[in-house]
């Protein structure tokens, strides 16, 4: 909602409009989209956008067109900060959002080895009551947990060595190693959760309030009873509090998923036969990939940690709990499966959820974590890694073979995504979400040597952000949109053919399967989604189907 406007200061108004919209920006905007967003008339934009570059608001990165905060900006943003009253800063906050969630809602801050209670605000009626001053443990509460994952590392290091995990009630983490897989799903998502961890009937849910060094300074966190904020509404008010936050200091910290989708368009046609065929509500679904010797399709859910297994014929979805993020699966022979997982490629036993180390390419980057992956024609894996939080460009792609030898074929990508080849396995395609880019690269079949990089598709930030992909037998390159509420088509040469509408805002990953392969399987995400859009989109982490007319090209499994 627009603050009210006082008469008179329209212009000032537009300004600062213009201002928010380039400070808000994901990415560094044109002109062209800077002047699409702001609705206004040419020559009025042109003019303002002029005034916030002299005055110092603003500047253009003359190498990219684009436009961001200037250095004057900056300069205002550190008197601030010197001044700052955090406590006094999340009042309004608090009270809003106690109103809004009807559960009680504090800040707090790291004191030591503890967490503090700073303000709390309590809606009327039955809730959780929280004494100010008082300090709870890291390890076993949402706010600790928030404040441990979001710190500089080396502190974080530093004060896991320091706690000590008492068991506080039987959920409570006791071991370094499960609060670590913990913490890396608390910085994937952007919030933390405490299911009766410290206390019996109570679950929290926190996210932190980042300062201008991007580390937190405080923490907002909302406790309920268990009966009420429990798991079906609990990741909601995560994506509220992160909003909240945002909002006390400006500051938006390290964003791993965007939380804004676009406005529900029709961009293009309702395909006749598409369907949920498991309205399951995941997370953060992905990675589908279908397993021709099993006639089913395995899919992941990221950020609920968990490896499915879906039957087309008879409806039923198999469950293997992995206790760790999974991204992506890669059918083997022989019945087996490897897995990407935050601590590497790992073997899957399914049917016991036991995990196997087979080759960690990234052992020594403790920020990374390995995102997509496919088996390529040359018989080799091929997976991408990016940082958990997606705050910087180290992620990489690497080819791994049989014997668990790997090398790196890209590097600073900030979020690596879907991979496909041609039919023939002479392109290979690669996705970096952030930037909107599809990449292509002449491919030798035989041995994955990979050259000529190229754009093959750029989608504006606009329109989504180009995630999961998959390749049909006649060449076309199917992605699906984030926050574009479709699936699009391009033709060989680049050119978009086809537009598939979705009634959810982010569709994640698309495979062919079916015994023809002529069945195009759509995961989906409800991650970080307003109540408002969730509402409106009530499928949002569902799995879907439909037949496109075309079926896929064959997918290799790997020989190891």
């Amino acid at each position: 909602m627009k603050p009210e406007t006082p008469g008179g200061t329209a212009a000032l108004a537009k300004g600062l409009t213009l201002l928010d919209m380039v400070a808000d920006a994901p990415e560094p905007l044109r002109f062209a989209e800077l002047l699409r967003a702001s609705g206004l008339p040419k020559p009025t934009f042109a003019r303002i956008l002029r005034t916030l570059i002299a005055y110092g608001l603003v500047r253009q990165d003359e190498a990219r067109g684009t436009y961001v905060l200037g250095q004057r900006f900056l300069e205002m943003s550190h008197k601030v900060w010197e001044s700052f009253d955090l406590v006094s800063a999340a009042t309004p906050e608090l009270e809003r959002l106690a109103a809004e969630l009807g559960e009680t809602v504090a800040l707090c801050r790291l004191d030591g080895v503890m967490t503090q209670y700073l303000a709390e605000r309590s809606p009327n009626g039955l809730s959780v009551r929280v004494e100010v001053g008082r300090r709870v443990p890291l390890h076993c509460t949402a706010p600790g947990k928030a404040l441990l994952a979001f710190q500089d590392p080396a502190v974080g290091r530093s004060l896991m060595d320091r706690l000590t995990l008492d068991r506080q009630t039987p959920q409570t983490i006791t071991s370094l190693e499960a609060l670590q897989t913990d913490l890396t799903l608390t910085r994937a998502r952007g919030y933390s959760i405490s299911y009766e961890e410290h206390l019996l009937s109570v679950n929290s849910v926190a996210a932190p309030v980042m300062g201008r060094d991007n580390t937190p300074i405080g923490v907002l966190v909302a406790l309920g009873p268990s009966s009420r904020l429990e798991a079906s509404n609990i990741h909601p008010v995560g994506r509220e509090l992160i909003a909240a936050a945002r909002r006390i200091t400006g500051a938006a910290g390290a964003v791993a998923i965007s939380s804004r989708p676009r406005p529900r368009s029709a961009t293009g046609k309702p395909m006749a036969e598409l369907s949920c065929i498991l309205p399951w509500g995941a997370q953060l679904g992905e990675s589908p990939v279908w397993h021709e010797a099993e006639n089913a399709l395995y899919w992941v859910d990221i950020l609920h940690p968990a490896v499915h297994r879906f039957s087309p014929a008879t409806g039923r979805n198999e469950t293997c709990e992995t206790g760790k993020l999974v991204s992506a699966v890669i059918p083997v022979t022989e019945d087996r499966l490897l897995v990407a997982s935050q601590d590497g490629v790992e073997w899957l036993d399914f049917a016991s959820g036991r995990l196997t180390p087979f080759v960690s390419p990234e052992a020594g980057i403790a920020d990374n974590r390995l995102n997509d992956a496919k088996c390529g024609p040359d018989g080799a894996i091929w997976v991408g890694s990016m940082r958990i939080d997606a705050s910087k460009p180290t992620g990489a792609l690497y080819r791994i073979d049989k014997t668990g030898a790997f090398e790196r074929k890209e590097e600073g990508i900030i979020v690596s995504n879907g991979l496909g080849w041609s039919p023939d396995g002479g392109t290979f395609y690669f996705v970096d979400t952030v930037p909107g880019l599809i990449h292509a690269y002449d491919c030798d079949a035989m041995t994955g040597a990979l050259s000529a990089r190229r754009e093959f598709a750029r989608i504006p930030v606009s329109d989504g952000r180009p995630d999961g992909l998959a390749v049909d037998a006649q060449g076309g390159v199917w992605c699906a949109i984030w926050d574009g509420w479709c699936v699009r088509r391009y033709l060989p040469d680049g050119k978009l053919d086809q537009v598939i509408e979705m009634p959810v805002p982010r569709p994640s990953s698309i495979a062919f399967g079916g015994p023809d392969l002529s069945t195009l399987f759509i995961t989906s995400a409800r991650t970080r989604l307003p109540a408002s859009t969730l509402a409106d989109a009530p499928l949002s982490g569902g799995l879907f189907s439909c037949r496109p007319g075309v079926a896929g090209a064959r997918i290799s499994s790997f020989g190891g």
